[in-house]
């Protein structure tokens, strides 16, 4: 037993360890996550016991950074200008999550626990948590990138936020029950609202203020000194005031990703080339918590608890996707990559276990089922996330492509315009603001529009791409606008135009220009199969999986596999 050994050694078995098996899980076609958790387990005080309970509990501090790290990571993804597309599919996901999955949760805690109300709220308010680390990790590990992802991610962190909240309503009743005196309905109904305020306050304050320190500096070893301390001082402050150091690092996230978008130097990206280490070390600490002696104990709740949240995860990811009109491969995809429950929701559970105003045989119940849940929960969920992002087709995509610059922010599928020039200035300006440029608007939009006055950029077959000159940065920028029933310009064939891209390229990047320029006559302005989809695509959401879906790597192909290509040419 390595009880008792110094806490350098315990990390460097632990990371060793982590490693090891996470690249065995890899191998055998299983995400690393899984294989750290069970490793964890195994060399854990419930197996091999190579660590006894104290050395675990002395990680703590190491768990709690990388817990903040992977909020602030989560909450980068919050950009309100990069989400207003999926707003309505966030909005009706969180709130269907916060209520199907709590209700399928009672109803089948009901039948198998009927005497304690109270564990069965709080165990309802836990199950709505998805691990925000361990989507964070397959995501990366993956290289998965689009739609699927962006909606993902974004999910997890409102979901997370609304877990914190219906957990501090359902603990304040639960105490009140408990106690029948002190608090009020009122309070029990508003103390999650002010652990959120509370928690955004601190977390978006320290984020103002980091932002406002950092404006002038340009050096990247300073800017990361500046995030470490910004990091650790968030989630320290917040655990010395009593306030949710998770939500407060998530706001914090939140906060860059919205006042600092440009600077990538900033928050989490500083640990960008450790990221790998840090999950492995969490996930494997997680597994050496977890103890499978406690499925045997809180069991038939347990399975009660896992099944009904697995049904209400998918249940609500449907039915949200479906009314947001979401496309067909996130519609039927989500659910699965909610499963993963990990940090927070143990966090949680270890809360009520240590709250004196409940008896022992109930803080060992919950805890008993609560680790039964979040273990099962733990070890599935990372297969299903990541069958779920294969069959979304988001697997692997990771990689720069030719027309990687058309998100679905700078997608606009209702474009109306009295004029070219309006439809011009229309794309230009969201060209600008979803990519944050701080070039002068009039100077970028006149080029543009010299230029289109010395030659049309209408290619025909529904195509217009105009462009001008971009006098900062060094990689092509563009926004796209589709019209259904066609913008009546003047073209080569007399076709209106339903497709228009504006784009704004850099004097470095000319020749990528001519091939994004070439690519999209070739496909988009020939390609009957491309200009049917593209022109009649329902959302910003539908247009950027045709540009990006398999079939669209002949013209939108990966510039790795050209590079590789080309100098497999001049090696022959």
């Amino acid at each position: 037993m390595l009880a008792g050994s110094n806490p350098l050694l315990t990390l460097s078995v632990v990371l060793a360890a982590g490693v090891a098996f996470g690249t065995l899980a890899k191998r055998v076609r299983l995400p690393s996550v899984t294989g750290q958790i069970l490793v964890g387990i195994l060399i854990g005080p419930s197996v091999l016991a190579l660590f006894d309970r104290e050395t675990v509990e002395a990680m703590h501090p190491v768990t709690s950074f990388a817990l903040s790290l992977i909020a602030v990571t989560v909450g980068s993804h919050l950009n309100l200008y990069r989400l207003r597309n999926a707003g309505k599919r966030l909005s009706l996901l969180v709130l269907l999550e916060a209520t199907i999955i709590p209700a399928l949760v009672l109803g089948a805690t009901r039948l198998t626990d009927g005497n304690s109300w109270e564990l069965r709220v709080l165990l309802a308010a836990i199950a709505v948590e998805t691990a925000p680390a361990t989507i964070l990790a397959i995501v990366k590990e993956t290289r998965s990138k689009g739609v699927y992802v962006k909606t993902l991610v974004a999910a997890v962190a409102l979901n997370n936020m609304a877990c914190i909240a219906l957990f501090e309503a359902a603990h304040a009743a639960a105490r009140f029950s408990r106690a029948r005196s002190g608090a009020s309905t009122l309070e029990i109904v508003s103390q999650p609202l002010f652990e959120l305020l509370y928690a955004a306050f601190l977390g978006a304050g320290v984020g103002l203020i980091l932002a406002l320190a950092t404006r002038r500096v340009v050096r990247r070893d300073r800017l990361a000194t500046a995030s470490i301390v910004a990091i650790l001082f968030t989630s320290g402050l917040a655990e010395f005031v009593g306030v949710s150091a998770l939500l407060s690092c998530m706001f914090l996230g939140i906060a860059l990703a919205n006042l600092t978008p440009e600077k990538d130097e900033t928050g989490h990206a500083v640990f960008a080339d450790f990221q790998g280490a840090i999950f492995a070390i969490f996930f494997t600490l997680a597994g050496m918590k977890l103890d499978f002696a406690y499925l045997l104990s809180g069991g038939l709740i347990a399975s009660g608890v896992v099944v009904a949240r697995l049904a209400g995860k998918l249940l609500a990811a449907s039915l949200a996707m479906r009314i947001a009109g979401a496309t067909e491969r996130v519609r039927k995809n989500l659910g699965l990559a909610l499963v993963p429950q990990a940090g927070v929701a143990v966090g949680l559970i270890l809360l009520v276990q240590e709250d004196e105003a409940f008896e022992p045989a109930f803080r060992q119940l919950i805890l008993a089922v609560g680790l039964a849940v979040v273990t099962v929960n733990e070890i599935i969920g990372p297969i299903l996330a990541r069958i779920g992002l294969s069959r979304s087709g988001d697997l692997g995509r990771d990689r720069a492509r030719l027309i990687d610059f058309l998100h679905e922010e700078n997608i606009i599928t209702d474009l109306e315009a009295s004029s070219k020039e309006d439809a011009i200035r229309r794309l230009t300006e969201v060209l600008i603001q979803s990519n944050h440029l701080s070039d002068d608007h009039d100077r970028l939009l006149q080029s543009i529009l010299d230029r289109e006055k010395d030659v049309s950029t209408c290619f025909g077959g529904g195509l217009a791409v105009p462009h001008g000159v971009l006098e900062e940065g060094d990689r092509i920028v563009g926004a796209m606008g589709i019209s259904r029933e066609g913008l009546h310009f003047e073209t080569p064939d007399g076709r209106p135009v339903h497709c228009i891209v504006v784009l704004a390229t850099p004097a470095t990047e000319r020749d990528r220009h001519l091939e994004v320029l070439a690519a999209l006559a070739r496909a988009v302005g020939t390609d009957p199969s491309v200009q049917r989809q593209l022109f009649n695509a329902q959302s910003s959401a539908h247009a950027y999986e045709i540009l990006h879906a398999e079939e669209s790597e002949g013209f939108n192909y990966f510039l790795e596999d050209e590079d590789e290509d080309e100098e497999q040419g001049s090696r022959g």
